[in-house]
C-alpha cells in the first residue's frame, strides 16, 4: 500500500515554519516526512536508505534494489539537520564535517542531490 503524500502547501507551510523556527513538533514531523517525499521523488531508487528517526525513512538513489536486514547504503541525520541541508541552510559537506550526518556505504554520499527543489 502506497504511503498518503504530503499536500505540497501544507508541506511547504511546515518547512517555512521550522525555518522560522523554533517550530512546533508535528510541523517539524511535517516538514520532515514532506522534503523525504521531495528527494524520493527527486531521486527514485532502492539502493540507499534516508533516515530521519522518529520520524520517516525513504529508500531512494537508483542502483542496486536491498530488501532484506540493513541495508548496505544509510544516511542517518536529525530532523533540524536534515531540513537544513535539505533546504540548502546548511551545506551537507559542513554537516557531514560536524558529525551531524552518519552515513555508510559506498553510495551514500548525497551531497550532489542537496539542496531539494521542494
Amino acid at each position: 500500500m502506497a504511503r498518503a503524500r504530503i499536500d505540497e502547501t501544507v508541506g511547504r507551510h511546515a518547512v517555512r515554519a521550522v525555518l522560522d523556527g523554533p517550530a512546533e513538533r508535528p510541523d517539524l514531523a511535517t516538514a520532515v516526512r514532506y522534503l523525504l517525499q521531495a528527494l524520493a521523488d527527486a531521486s527514485p531508487g532502492h539502493s540507499v536508505e534516508v533516515r530521519v528517526p522518529p520520524f520517516g525513512a525513504v529508500q531512494a538513489v537508483e542502483g542496486p534494489r536491498h530488501t532484506r536486514g540493513t541495508p548496505p547504503n544509510v544516511v542517518e541525520l536529525d530532523a533540524e539537520t536534515f531540513v537544513a541541508i535539505a533546504t540548502g541552510a546548511l551545506p551537507w559537506s559542513e554537516a557531514a564535517s560536524a558529525g551531524r550526518v552518519h552515513a555508510s556505504g559506498a553510495r551514500s554520499d548525497l551531497s550532489a542531490m542537496f539542496p531539494l527543489v521542494y
